[in-house]
């Protein structure tokens, strides 16, 4: 599966032309229910069929299209989109994280969604992706790309280029024990706001709790647990930012089970309580 991938950005990358339209989704704020949200940038590409997405530019505008085969959304850090499952599609997504590319093949097959492959790449050597990622992040921040900025088209291509790259060499490279802890990552990045333990870990990818704890100490250079909080902070950064929750239901929202450990260890690490980062970042919108 990892060759039908691989195939797949190659055609992309090799053939620009390939792909018929470009979108930007670059707003963070009132995301709607179910939507999709998260730190990293994302690229949703439709390979097949027909898929009805929304999402929000940088006026705040709710934008809704139908996506047609190799039509292309990029979406910044931190902004949302939102999937209308209808007909049937397969979508290619990739998420850019800090230290890992995740790219996904979806199914939708009209009455349920099927995931038919996930692969995850390290971002070893030099900073190439970061940096076009941060020359789209300047692009985008206050205008939403037309046809005619044939600069963000480039570097749309360029960061598939660069993908195509890490993956084909990580297949050469990747071990056993990188794999398995891209796979927990992974898992974690999706599931930290539920009950996740070291426990609960360890048990579901069959190893040792001592030896997932060396895991991560010796390929991700964190602690599980260090890990673990800074995932559920950044997600509660967003909630402070966008939602009128109250602290408790952050924590909880967010995958802290006790609210007072929550806010120790958001003050631990923001030198402020929760209360007072909403407060700030509120004020400073009313300064702009």
């Amino acid at each position: 599966m990892t060759d039908f991938i691989n195939n797949k950005l190659t055609k992309l990358v090799n053939h620009p032309l390939t792909i018929n339209h470009i979108y930007f989704a670059n707003n963070s704020n009132c995301a709607p229910l179910h939507a999709y949200q998260v730190d990293f940038p994302r690229i949703e590409i439709i390979l097949d069929g027909k898929q009805k997405m929304l999402w929000a530019n940088n006026d705040g505008n709710v934008l809704e299209k139908v996506l047609s085969t190799n039509d292309l959304l990029y979406v910044t850090a931190h902004s949302w989109n939102k999937p209308i499952w209808q007909a049937p599609s397969t979508l290619l997504t990739i998420l850019f994280g800090k230290q890992q590319i995740a790219i996904t093949l979806l199914h939708w097959d009209g009455r349920q969604l099927i995931p038919h492959e996930q692969v995850n790449i390290p971002r070893r050597g030099p900073r190439v992706g970061s940096f076009i990622i941060q020359a789209l992040t300047e692009l985008t921040r206050y205008n939403q790309p037309s046809k005619q900025n044939k600069t963000a088209y480039h570097l749309i291509h360029s960061l598939l280029s660069n993908t195509l790259d890490l993956l084909n060499v990580d297949i050469k490279t990747s071990s056993k024990t990188t794999s398995l802890f891209e796979a927990i990552r992974q898992y974690i990045d999706t599931h930290f706001r539920e009950d996740v333990t070291r426990d609960f870990l360890a048990d579901k990818f069959y190893i040792s709790p001592n030896y997932l704890s060396h895991l991560f100490q010796h390929e991700g250079k964190i602690g599980l647990n260090e890990y673990l909080n800074q995932i559920r902070l950044e997600y509660a950064k967003l909630l402070l930012k966008d939602y009128e929750l109250n602290i408790k239901e952050i924590a909880l929202a967010s995958g802290f089970k006790d609210s007072n450990y929550f806010c120790r260890i958001f003050k631990k690490k923001t030198e402020r309580t929760p209360t007072e980062y909403r407060r700030q970042y509120h004020s400073k919108l009313m300064m702009k």
